[in-house]
């Protein structure tokens, strides 16, 4: 198995959250990531699509990806071995995205 860079992981799971935080997959990683992460980041995630619906500014988005990377950040620092977690959760999510 190849070594996932944190970084890289969180970085790719901001970016992902945010996609699919106003398309039909959000129900599905929303409940996912309940199960997986806790209901915090549940929680955090069903503000992200609020507030990327309530403006469609690329500065929104790019303050979300921020946010959703810090906060992946923080969890992988954390707890490492959610990174092969939130690499499953990624490749899903993508494969899910219109």
């Amino acid at each position: 198995m190849a070594a996932l860079h944190p970084r890289r992981v969180a970085w790719e799971g901001a970016r992902t959250f945010v996609s699919a935080a106003t398309t039909d997959a959000y129900w599905w990683l929303s409940d996912t990531v309940g199960h997986h992460l806790g209901p915090m980041y549940q929680s955090r995630l069903c503000e992200t699509r609020m507030r990327l619906q309530a403006t469609a500014e690329a500065d929104a988005i790019h303050a979300e990806a921020d946010a959703w990377r810090a906060r992946l950040d923080e969890l992988l620092d954390a707890h490492p071995a959610t990174a092969s977690i939130l690499t499953r959760l990624i490749s899903e999510t993508t494969s899910r995205l219109p």
